[in-house]
């Protein structure tokens, strides 16, 4: 049987992930899943990233408002405002439970050396979820986008969890190895999934990229966070 030559051997879906500006008014604390605003007025990191992003994508995004008034942000940057944006729950940040709400370097001076992120990944925040339940619903939730928009360039504005999850997925399921990348403010990371039907394969083809990074003024796209928070004396 002659196979139909329409109809491409490989499927192509891009995702392009961009991380929601600063948060400035956490008070030095964990945010996690509360819905705090984001910092969007450096417009010269907005421009950079608007000029990177694909023309004729879909747009997805978590349901929190960060993501949105980034989105926002790049659009008017000058990229050109999409019919529509999906919230999808699923893509918000973890939920850190009575974590959120803790001062951060006081928490992480109280984790183990060299941790990567708040807890082991199968540790689930008091009241919250661990980093494996917000990797279960990212992945299911990047599978069916991947049916949905299969073929086409996907944005996909969410958190540094959410993204860091994404490229656990990428890593065939190695979920720990992704806490190793650094995800900073508005950077982009791109993703590509190649569907066939032999089989299926991620690339990475670029991981928290910053158009802007040349200028050091705009150097506070990256917020500390992790294990780099300096102990309190």
């Amino acid at each position: 049987m002659m196979s139909d030559s329409s109809k491409p051997d490989v499927v192509t879906t891009r995702w392009w992930w961009v991380r929601h500006a600063p948060v400035r008014n956490d008070g030095g604390n964990i945010y996690g899943q509360s819905d705090l605003a984001c910092d969007t007025s450096d417009t010269y990191v907005f421009n950079a990233v608007a000029k990177v992003l694909p023309r004729k994508a879909v747009w997805y995004s978590s349901n929190l408002m960060r993501t949105h008034q980034t989105a926002e942000a790049i659009w008017e940057a000058g990229y050109p405002r999409p019919a529509s944006m999906t919230w999808e729950a699923d893509l918000a940040e973890q939920n850190l439970g009575r974590w959120q709400g803790m001062n951060r370097a006081q928490f992480i001076a109280s984790r183990p050396v060299g941790a990567s992120w708040f807890a082991d990944i199968n540790e689930p925040a008091p009241g919250g979820e661990s980093f494996m339940d917000l990797y279960n619903r990212t992945r299911r939730t990047v599978e069916r986008i991947n049916g949905e928009a299969a073929g086409q360039d996907v944005i996909a504005v969410a958190h540094g969890g959410t993204i860091k999850a994404a490229i656990g997925l990428a890593l065939d399921g190695q979920v720990e190895r992704a806490l190793s990348f650094d995800i900073d403010n508005v950077s982009i990371t791109r993703l590509d999934y190649f569907a066939s039907p032999e089989r299926s394969v991620w690339r990475l083809p670029m991981v928290n990229q910053q158009p802007w990074i040349a200028d050091d003024a705009h150097a506070e796209m990256h917020q500390l966070a992790g294990p780099e928070v300096k102990k309190l004396a």
